[in-house]
């Protein structure tokens, strides 16, 4: 196991105060997956979406969640989680029509707690050490974004293709998920975008717009968001390749 992947080294998490929750999206149409619902997809004899319920479901620092659907698809996530035992999916919502509307209607089902960790459905590969440094993380500083370093450099182009800048790569950072906040703050940012019609493209962005100061925390290279066929066959490897250790 590599000291660059939190994702597989041993973890001790500080003592828990209050309660945590979770609001997992799994809304998405999977227009990229040609034909294939990422959601759903066999991921070594399971659908993804279990994979990734289950890491919420076996983290002792997450009391509730609450799993963000489409209307089609709703009543094959309730079912999941019936057959899996995730006992602490406290509902099944549905979407909006894009994802923050998502991530909003999924709040406000959870209700109050004192950390929300908003999480990708098709980040089937997050793990409990990554989740609990997250809300170690918020509980620290308020507002946590899981991301890996950027192992490429980056182009800053305009509409014609011509690069404008080469940001330095030593800060950049890869987006991923858990995004991990104080759920009162969240649900805030989150009612006054609504109100403005403002959109972003994701939670750490939104709550950078809202005032509040968002660090990141070091999460895992193979904590893949599954978008395409390609992602599905390198989860589908990597998952494998766990499992065999």
């Amino acid at each position: 196991m590599s000291a660059e992947d939190p994702g597989l080294i041993a973890y001790h998490s500080s003592p828990i105060t209050g309660d945590a929750g979770a609001v997992i999206v799994a809304a998405g149409s999977s227009t990229r997956m040609r034909g294939t619902h990422k959601l759903w997809a066999d991921l070594c004899g399971e659908p993804l979406l279990a994979r990734t319920l289950r890491a919420f479901q076996e983290c002792a620092a997450v009391g509730r969640v609450v799993v963000v659907s489409s209307q089609e698809h709703a009543e094959a996530v309730r079912g999941l989680c019936a057959t899996q035992g995730f006992s602490k999916v406290a509902q099944v919502c549905p979407g909006g029509a894009n994802r923050q509307e998502s991530v909003l209607a999924g709040l406000r089902v959870l209700g109050p707690c004192e950390l929300v960790a908003v999480h990708d459905g098709a980040r089937p590969l997050v793990t409990g050490v990554i989740i609990l440094q997250g809300l170690d993380a918020a509980r620290e500083n308020g507002s946590a974004l899981c991301a890996v370093r950027a192992k490429s450099t980056h182009k800053l182009v305009d509409e014609r293709g011509a690069v404008l800048s080469t940001p330095p790569r030593e800060s950049l950072w890869e987006a991923q998920t858990p995004q991990v906040f104080r759920y009162a703050e969240l649900l805030a940012a989150h009612e006054r975008a609504a109100e403005t019609g403002t959109t972003y493209t994701d939670d750490a962005a939104l709550m950078e717009a809202a005032g509040h100061t968002v660090r990141v925390y070091e999460g895992s290279y193979r904590n893949i968001k599954v978008t395409t066929p390609e992602d599905l066959t390198l989860v589908r490897a990597l998952y494998q390749g766990t499992s065999d250790e």
